[in-house]
């Protein structure tokens, strides 16, 4: 059954996953994770490597090999267990198969495990992952206008996160933030995003900390009359993220956005209700006018974007 599903979601997937591999990004980290694989399986070139096995054929992979290929397998398996979306799966198993390389190659030849690594920091500071560009209703925060917008009309409820570019974690968590603001986003309830990691004022003012050791980023808080009702991650004592996992249906859960939604819809229904008995107010003396002879009230002029 397992590999049942995994066949569905892998073909359900397919053209996001053809989409990637055309990416310089992707391309390159796949070319990475497979090198050692390559190495030892390219006639030609296998022929010239050490081996440990017992029959002498280079072109193969001795015991210790195996080991620590398996050993790799166990860590993306318990890793994946908490991945929500389909970059953070591709990510984990792109990092640890990159740590596999940097053991097999050192093991293999010095001068070769130097190189890869090399290479893999070259990679690092030159090539990052692609950053989410699907639709969205999210407003982005700059230092100056994040209290003028919070605190501008307390009818209106703020989903804030907080995250930086640099962090895996908020690039994997985008896609995820975008769908819910597509769909919960109304006249009283708005989505928002700051970079923290750009604007260091901000990081601190609203006690949402930058650094890596911390585990904060990404980090969602509501605001409601410009005052912080819920956040999560929570920290601790130690100024450290208690863990939690950034699924959709977690974090529609906990912030009960659903029931939030039915709210903030309300009163701007009600202001049009008041709207309209100004433009028609009852007659004097309390005689009621047939309804054929009543003035039809305006038709809503509100955005259908917002709802």
């Amino acid at each position: 059954m397992g590999l049942i599903t995994g066949i569905f979601a892998f073909l359900y997937h397919l053209p996001q996953i053809y989409k990637w591999l055309l990416k310089p990004y992707y391309l390159i980290s796949v070319f990475m994770c497979v090198a050692f694989l390559l190495i030892r399986k390219t006639p030609g070139v296998c022929e010239h490597l050490a081996t440990n096995r017992e029959d002498g054929n280079p072109c193969d992979f001795d015991w210790r090999e195996v080991e620590i290929l398996m050993f790799l397998s166990a860590i993306v398996m318990m890793k994946n267990r908490r991945a929500i979306t389909l970059e953070q799966h591709i990510g984990n198993l792109f990092l640890f198969s990159k740590v596999a390389n940097v053991i097999l190659f050192f093991r293999l030849d010095i001068r070769l495990g130097i190189l890869y690594l090399a290479m893999c920091i070259a990679f690092v500071m030159t090539c990052k992952p692609p950053m989410y560009m699907g639709p969205e209703y999210i407003k982005y925060f700059s230092d100056k206008t994040i209290d003028e917008e919070l605190e501008k009309d307390g009818r209106i409820a703020w989903l804030v996160e907080f995250y930086a570019n640099w962090s895996s974690d908020c690039q994997s968590f985008a896609p995820v933030f975008a769908d819910l603001s597509l769909k919960y986003n109304c006249s009283g309830l708005r989505f928002g995003k700051v970079d923290i990691g750009r604007y260091g004022e901000v990081s601190q003012r609203y006690k949402v900390s930058a650094s890596p050791l911390a585990k904060q980023l990404p980090s969602l808080v509501l605001y409601q009359d410009g005052q912080e009702v819920m956040r999560r991650p929570m920290v601790d004592a130690n100024r450290r993220a208690v863990s939690w996992t950034f699924s959709e249906d977690n974090i529609i859960r906990e912030f009960n956005l659903n029931e939030l939604f039915q709210k903030s819809k309300k009163p701007s229904k009600d202001h049009g209700e008041k709207a309209e008995e100004q433009n028609n107010p009852l007659p004097e003396n309390g005689i009621d006018k047939p309804q054929s002879e009543l003035p039809n009230p305006p038709l809503s002029t509100e955005s259908k974007k917002d709802q």
